[in-house]
């Protein structure tokens, strides 16, 4: 079936036609370029979501350990691929799709203008044809050889103007058939543009799933208890006894008391500063460095650390001894063929590595001691531990008597308050002034060795004085019957204050 058959006479109708198909054409160019729009807005959302989620890592100690963790990260790996594999499909649109379409619109514009004008061509030419066969028929009364010859002239214009006519609309039927195969093989194009991608999303789902599987909440909580694990005895049980009667007795009677009542009765507020003026060096104590044994932090925790840098020492010294050997086989080659080098040369580098082969020997020396002391006194209260989860739970409960930790020495919480250099001025400086009042009394309920400088000692139910209470640092300030002062950890005592008073 031929348009140039069939619709011979319905050249404005096909003209309409031709520029509808080209319209649709261009709107499903349209339709594209926003979904390639769309594709490329996607990814790059879920690029910045992932930008957003990832971390920033700045040292490999910030690396993450626990699989939670790992599993997350390697997520928003697989997220970010799958971000790449939308931008692959926005990238096979436009290239396939978006910008061929473009290029055949206008090339199908070109084509139906030059059709066209070579339509109206056709069109001035028949109606010429009329024209004449009009003046032919007047003159057929005069001259009627005219009019035959018209006539035939006429006939035969007639057909030729029909004939040229319908090879356009021919033309104009292959144009539009050429469009609806090439808009099939975009149907076929925009479908397949995703359809490629369809199994790598998938590997990508996939590895979400592996990642998802791979969270081990046992690993990851034998972690932490690696990381925070005291090492530190547990305390064990106590009987009650009731020591409030003897306390408040010996509050009342006591020459404590009495004296400080005796002695000009001081104001309060004259009391309670200059108090504060003095105790400044057992409160809020700037940190000190960290001491080269790690005998600062718990047992446990100092165990780890010495054994760290055991092994990085013994990663040092395997270095320098590979060096040595290098520089002892170069010494030989150069001493074989003194053209290639002078032995000499290479002997203060020797040495240097000497030095330090030796040095890195005494380091390690002097820290596999530190770790024996540890590891023997570990052992040594490893034998009176219940279980090794008791230990743990108990260290958890309650704060460490040397103070809070980390595993990062520089984060540490400090511990109760050091004298050092200033420690005999400070003695004359509170020996010369009144004690302190008691605000309470409080009674052990773990023992505390107190091996720390500015700490106390105690026995497991013993009572003390309270003398100043717990400012949100862990620890209490107490006094023994016979004036003894110094810090206990506020975890391992039982504080009852007094109802009036207004503490230190």
């Amino acid at each position: 079936m031929s348009w140039g058959t069939e619709l011979w006479d319905q050249f404005d109708s096909l003209d309409k036609h031709t520029q509808w198909g080209i319209d649709f054409l261009e709107r499903y160019a349209k339709f594209v370029k926003e979904r390639i729009e769309i594709e490329q807005n996607y990814a790059k959302q879920l690029r910045n979501l992932v930008k957003k989620y990832c971390p920033k890592r700045s040292s490999k100690d910030e690396e993450p350990r626990f699989t939670s963790c790992v599993a997350f990260f390697n997520i928003l790996n697989e997220l970010n691929d799958y971000a790449g594999q939308r931008e692959v499909v926005a990238e096979e649109m436009a290239h396939r799709v978006y910008g061929e379409l473009m290029r055949y619109a206008h090339d199908l514009k070109t084509e139906r203008k030059m059709h066209l004008q070579e339509g109206r061509k056709a069109q001035q030419y028949l109606d010429m044809c009329w024209k004449q066969m009009d003046n032919s028929k007047k003159k057929f009364e005069r001259e009627c050889r005219e009019a035959e010859k018209a006539q035939q002239s006429y006939e035969r214009l007639d057909n030729d103007t029909n004939a040229t006519k319908a090879d356009v609309e021919k033309q104009l039927q292959e144009m539009d058939e050429r469009r609806t195969i090439k808009l099939s093989e975009c149907y076929r194009g925009f479908a397949d543009s995703e359809r490629k991608v369809i199994p790598i999303i998938s590997k990508c789902l996939e590895g979400m799933i592996l990642a998802a599987k791979s969270v081990d909440e046992r690993r990851d909580s034998q972690m932490v208890v690696d990381s925070f694990k005291s090492g530190f005895e547990p305390p064990g049980d106590f009987p009650f006894e009731d020591y409030s009667q003897h306390i408040y007795r010996t509050i009342s009677d006591g020459t404590i008391s009495a004296s400080k009542q005796e002695s000009g009765k001081m104001d309060a507020k004259t009391t309670v500063g200059k108090a504060k003026g003095k105790l400044w060096l057992f409160g809020k104590k700037p940190k000190g460095p960290a001491l080269e044994d790690f005998s600062h932090l718990p047992p446990e925790q100092r165990r780890k650390k010495l054994q760290q840098r055991i092994d990085e020492l013994n990663r040092e010294l395997q270095k320098e001894s590979d060096q040595k050997d290098a520089l002892n086989k170069m010494k030989d080659v150069y001493e074989k063929n003194p053209q290639m080098g002078d032995p000499g040369s290479l002997q203060p580098k020797l040495a240097e590595t000497m030095n330090n082969i030796d040095r890195l020997r005494m380091e390690i020396h002097k820290n596999e001691a530190w770790l024996s002391e540890v590891e023997g006194k570990t052992g040594g209260r490893g034998d009176r531990r219940h279980s090794s989860d008791i230990n743990h739970l108990v260290t958890q409960g309650r704060e460490s008597p040397e103070g809070s930790y980390t595993d990062d020495a520089n984060q540490e919480v400090r511990g109760p308050p050091q004298q050092h250099g200033h420690h005999n001025e400070f003695d004359d400086e509170f020996e010369d002034d009144d004690p302190l009042p008691a605000i309470g009394h409080c009674k052990a309920i773990y023992p505390f060795d107190g091996h720390n400088e500015g700490t106390l000692a105690m026995k497991e139910g013993e009572v003390l004085y309270i003398i100043e209470e717990d400012k949100g640092d862990g620890w209490t300030r107490a006094r023994r019957q016979n004036g003894e002062e110094g810090y206990v950890p506020t975890s391992y005592i039982d504080v009852t204050l007094e109802k009036n008073s207004k503490g230190s």
